[in-house]
Order: C-alpha cells, then structure tokens, then sequence
C-alpha cells in the first residue's frame, strides 16, 4: 500500500483510506460480521486510516470500530469527529462550544475503546461559536493527551485560516469528487498554504460513480442517498448517462469505474487521501488497485468534463445548511 503523509501531523497514512459509516446504517441495513470483517481485511491489505464519527448510527459506528480494533489499535489511525447532536435524522444540530468538546470526546474514547484519538474533526462549524474557541479546547485535548491531532470538516478557506492561527490542523475532510469538486477554488489553496492534508469523503459520490445503482428504487427505504438531489429523477437518470464516459474509459483499461474515479482523485494532488465507504469486504482489494491506476493526460481531460454537467445538489436542503 502507497503511504501519504497527513499534512503537518507528519503521519504516514495509507493512500486509501476506510470510511465506515455506511456499516451503521447509512445506506440501508448493516451487518456487523461483515463489517468488522471489512475492517479487519483492510488492515491485512495495508490500510491503516480508519475514519468513523460520534454521530455515526448514534455511537453504534464508533463501538463497532472499537470492537474491531481490539487486538488492533497499535496498527491504524484512527479518526473521528464531534459536533453533531440530535440523532442522524432528528432536530440534528452543531454543538462546538468548549465545554461541550471535552464531553464528546471522553465519550468518543469510552465507545472506541482506547486512550487516545489519533485525528478528532470537528464534524461541522458552529455557526454560533467561534471557531478559535472550539479549536482551543480541542488544543486542550491535545496538551492532555487525548487526541493527537486536530482536523475540520466542510469548513471555508477563511475559517481555516482563523482555526490554525489558534492550533496546527492535520487535515481537513470535505466531499470531493469527479461530481463534486466545490472545494477546488479557494479551500484546497488554504490546505495547501497552511499544510493541511484533504481528506476526501464519498469520492466514489455515494456509488453514483460505481456506475452499480441503475434504480434508485432498489435502495433500501432508510437509504440516504433517497433523499439526495441526485440520486432523483431527471437528475439521476441525466447523470447516469453523463457518467457513462468512465465506463468507457474503464474498460480501455480492463478496471472498475470505481478505481478511475479513485484513480482520478489520487491524481489531484499528494496531499489528498480518499476514504471510500466500505461496509464489505469484497471491495477493500478493488478500491486499494486504484493506487496503482496511471491516467493519461487526455483522460484526466475527459474526467474533468464530467463536473460541469452534473445534474442536481450534493445534498438535499437539510443537510446542506451545516456546509459551510
């Protein structure tokens, strides 16, 4: 496994990384024995950033990470995230205020099962808190050995730059991929500026760019993606035949739309570290191949079109007013 270093942590991560949210129920039913499974296949592989959140089915992603990791801790780094409070689907707010931080963090490292956290996110901004005062209590943690390293998620370039000037920040984690690349114009620079390493989540956008959903239909009623822009109607089905492009070029070269979307994303930068979502195992190897994926100029090109015509919001109109 290529190893990429987590910005101004210093850290060597696996190029792949492992997002496990979609074994808590994200995207219909979970199946804890695949997924620990899943985790345990993605260590022996080489991958050794594991990605998981509080809010994450209510706790039950960051037990089962930890359950996972029992005889494993020594082996991964291991993320989380705070901030979000309210249920997955219900009155779901921010929360970074101080004395809340200290909180969910002990109760982060109470369900994960070890003594430390090596990357603590702040899930989202709280609009209503400053930003220097939530990364100072972070730094607290820090100084007290809690955690290791600080991260944001979907924060702006000027909240970036506002939060280092208080504490270092390892890495920022944003939706990034061939359909959603809002990221590019102004944070990206302000990652690169202030070393901060990108931390890519849903680069495959949600399986749209697996090109292996063909009706929405036949995801599972509590599935998230039901209520993404899209992933409906005219949209999906628009997007469905722009995304065609990656097949083709997939099958130029004997692989998976999966690992040219990967591939795509590897090729943006050192500094950017996908953690596809996996809650089966039988992807871990596939996903990891894209490492290895070589892209010709004129299909980077090609790939690059694709943003421009893609129909439909990333997020329907709740989730969206946490995206800073």
């Amino acid at each position: 496994m290529k190893k990429r270093i987590l910005g101004s942590s210093g850290l060597e991560v696996s190029a792949i990384g492992l997002g496990c949210w979609g074994m808590s129920g994200a995207y219909g039913a979970g199946d804890k024995k695949e997924s620990i499974e899943t985790i345990h296949e993605s260590i022996d592989q080489g991958i050794n950033f594991i990605d998981t959140a509080d809010i994450y089915g209510n706790g039950h992603n960051e037990i089962l990470v930890g359950e996972a990791l029992r005889n494993l801790r020594q082996d991964v780094i291991l993320a989380t995230k705070f901030g979000f409070i309210g249920g997955e689907n219900n009155d779901l707010h921010v929360n970074g205020r101080p004395e809340y931080v200290k909180k969910a963090c002990d109760a982060s490292l109470k369900r994960l099962g070890t003594e430390y956290i090596d990357l603590y996110y702040l899930h989202r901004l709280d609009k209503n808190v400053p930003v220097e005062d939530t990364v100072g209590a972070m730094s607290r943690l820090v100084e007290k050995g809690k955690i290791r390293f600080i991260g944001l998620s979907e924060v702006s370039a000027g909240t970036l730059n506002r939060a280092v000037n208080v504490h270092p920040v390892a890495a920022l984690q944003s939706e990034y991929s061939l359909t959603t690349r809002d990221i590019e114009n102004s944070v990206i620079p302000s990652c690169r500026k202030n070393n901060v390493a990108i931390v890519a989540f849903s680069p495959l956008g949600r399986a749209l760019l697996t090109l292996s959903i063909k009706n929405v239909e036949d995801l599972e009623e509590n599935d998230f993606r039901r209520n993404i822009p899209r992933f409906q109607g005219n949209n999906f089905k628009k997007n469905l035949q722009l995304l065609a492009l990656i097949t083709d070029i997939a099958e130029n070269k004997n692989i998976t739309p999966a690992q040219i979307a990967l591939a795509w994303l590897l090729h943006r930068g050192d500094d950017i570290i996908p953690i596809p979502g996996m809650k089966r195992k039988k992807y871990v190897k596939e996903n990891i191949r894209s490492a290895n994926v070589s892209l010709f100029q004129d299909e980077i090109e090609k790939l690059d079109s694709i943003f421009n015509n893609i129909s439909g919001e990333r997020y329907g109109k709740e989730s969206s007013k946490f995206i800073e």
